[in-house]
């Protein structure tokens, strides 16, 4: 296990947002978010990309294999709409696909939107690097977040990145008894 500091890349998949169109708020609001949640020393690895699956699969083969992120969160492209190619981009580089993710994220999503049910987030493993993939809309993001993120630093533990631990009055990571500790 390093001691160097966590590395996550933070991932905005949107047109419009790379051409400039309008200011980029997901990115921000998923830095925001882990800022507020992780006690561990991290820094983020941002990527602006179009919604072109090739730059999303270099992207994220980038950041995993040679920025050595342990964990990559993804914001937009997983709607229904021809454009939206996030999680067919994030299953062709992943050598694991964690159903759970994609689940828990729908059934909370639904609590607020009926639209929820055209999500179609995912989430993986590269090598020692987990893969989320957050819709693009900036609310959704918190919601999301506080879903699946109890899971997330066990999760890394078990592929072998950094121990990350969590401010509980934001998110309480769950790790089992027998875990490894940081």
């Amino acid at each position: 296990m390093s001691k160097h500091i966590a590395r996550i890349g933070i991932v905005t998949i949107s047109d419009r947002a790379n051409r400039g169109e309008y200011d980029d708020l997901s990115g921000p609001a998923i830095s925001d978010w882990l800022e507020k949640a992780l006690t561990t020393e991290w820094e983020a690895v941002t990527r602006l990309v179009p919604d072109e699956r090739p730059k999303i699969e270099m992207t994220l083969k980038d950041l995993s294999d040679d920025q050595g992120c342990c964990l990559i969160v993804t914001s937009g492209g997983t709607g229904p709409a021809s454009r939206d190619i996030t999680p067919e981009a994030t299953e062709t580089v992943c050598d694991k696909i964690l159903d759970g993710f994609g689940e828990q994220m729908r059934a909370i999503s639904l609590r607020h939107v009926p639209t929820a049910i055209l999500s179609r987030q995912v989430a993986g493993i590269r090598g020692a690097t987990l893969m989320i993939n957050l819709p693009g809309n900036p609310s959704a993001i918190a919601d999301c977040l506080d879903a699946v993120f109890p899971a997330v630093p066990y999760c890394i533990d078990l592929i072998e990145g950094p121990y990350l631990e969590t401010d509980e009055t934001v998110v309480r990571a769950f790790r089992p008894k027998h875990a490894r500790k940081g």
